[in-house]
């Protein structure tokens, strides 16, 4: 939700979760029509579940008291039904920190999306385990930097300043961009919901370091990657997106190797913009993606 009021048209973003049952979507139109809104977009999903999803973008008039009178509106219609609900001002961009290990292909690609203007974040930091040296040769466009160095016994101390600088930042985003560190469950639990990974679809099938090494001894014939939110449970956590691509048994491990790079940069690229959208949507151990 955006913090001031502009005096002009400003375009949002209304989602929402809650037990399905009817008027839902009459409740939520007839509002925004009392507030004179203008939809532009909506996309909904029941689930087998039982429970309802809805996104809606829609432009208003920016007056402050047109304003309020929608939020409070929302907030009964929300009480009525028992909603979990968001309200963004699209204008105000989300900002987002970058974590990263050696492998850097994700963080550049994240960056230059940024710079050119594809990714609508707000970087609000850098964070690696390796010194800035190692990237000196990436256009960081003056988004600050941290080193933070980690080893086993040092762990609670550097994920306390990793939390320090998060508020600090104002962060409302974190991307592990190739970042092969493990967070605590403490730090797990923090971000819940708001903390993204990237990692080749092996996983559990084939772990570790050399994962495209151990999928050459099979003889795969896809590989993929697969973008999560963070949970307690290593890499099985809220699925955002997915991809993959054919390989053959022409291909060795550096194909393999490099043809991931390019599914994990693609896939990490994609989940963020959804996410950042608000196009993503918890449903227990799932999620519901209204893509574009």
């Amino acid at each position: 939700m955006s913090d001031s009021i502009k005096s002009k048209q400003n375009q949002y973003v209304l989602t929402l979760s809650c037990p399905d049952k009817p008027g839902i979507v009459s409740a939520i139109s007839t509002g925004l029509f009392e507030a004179q809104a203008n939809i532009v977009e909506s996309q909904q999903h029941d689930a087998l579940s039982g429970y309802f999803f809805m996104r809606v973008v829609f432009t208003l008039e920016s007056d402050k008291k047109n304003y309020q009178w929608l939020y409070s509106r929302l907030e009964a219609i929300a009480a009525q039904f028992k909603m979990t609900w968001f309200l963004h001002d699209r204008e105000r961009k989300k900002r987002v920190l970058l974590m990263v290990s050696r492998f850097d292909h994700c963080l550049v690609d994240l960056l230059y999306r940024w710079r050119i203007g594809e990714l609508a974040i707000e970087p609000s930091a850098i964070v690696a385990n390796y010194p800035y040296e190692d990237y000196g040769h990436i256009d960081m466009q003056d988004v600050p930097f941290y080193y933070l160095p980690i080893l086993k016994d040092t762990k609670r101390e550097q994920e306390t300043k990793l939390w320090d600088i998060i508020k600090e930042t104002r962060t409302e985003l974190v991307v592990l961009a190739r970042y092969m560190q493990i967070l605590s469950p403490e730090m797990v639990k923090k971000l819940a919901g708001q903390c993204i990974n990237i990692h080749h679809s092996f996983l559990p099938g084939f772990k570790g370091a050399k994962a495209y090494h151990q999928a050459y001894e099979r003889g795969v014939k896809l590989i993929g990657a697969t973008a999560h939110y963070v949970t307690e449970d290593l890499d099985e956590g809220p699925i955002i997106e997915q991809d993959v691509e054919r390989v053959s048994h022409n291909d060795t491990p550096h194909d393999l190797i490099r043809k991931g790079r390019d599914i994990e940069r693609r896939v990490l690229a994609k989940a963020v913009r959804y996410h950042i959208e608000d196009r993503v949507l918890l449903n227990g151990h799932k999620t519901v993606v209204f893509s574009d």
